[in-house]
């Protein structure tokens, strides 16, 4: 699997680029089967999304989702982070 340049919402309903993903996770994307697998450093998988072309894709699925940058933090308070 590759990192293709794209979009996936996170569990907190961010859109993040799969270019910077954040929280200290790595990327990889599918652009063809439209995955996203986000892992730890060492590989263990953490989130799966769908992957989007472009923030309009996330939009004509009728995702409300604003984009963060990977500075912002994964999860909360609430979700043990």
């Amino acid at each position: 699997m590759t990192v293709a340049e794209g979009f996936f919402v996170d569990w907190d309903g961010n859109a993040r680029a799969t270019q910077d993903p954040g929280g200290g996770y790595l990327c990889e994307a599918d652009s063809v089967a439209r995955y996203v697998a986000i892992t730890t450093r060492n590989g263990t998988l953490v989130h799966e999304a769908t992957f989007y072309k472009s923030l309009a894709d996330i939009a004509k699925a009728g995702i409300t989702a604003p984009l963060v940058p990977g500075s912002h933090p994964w999860g909360s308070q609430r979700d043990g982070f």
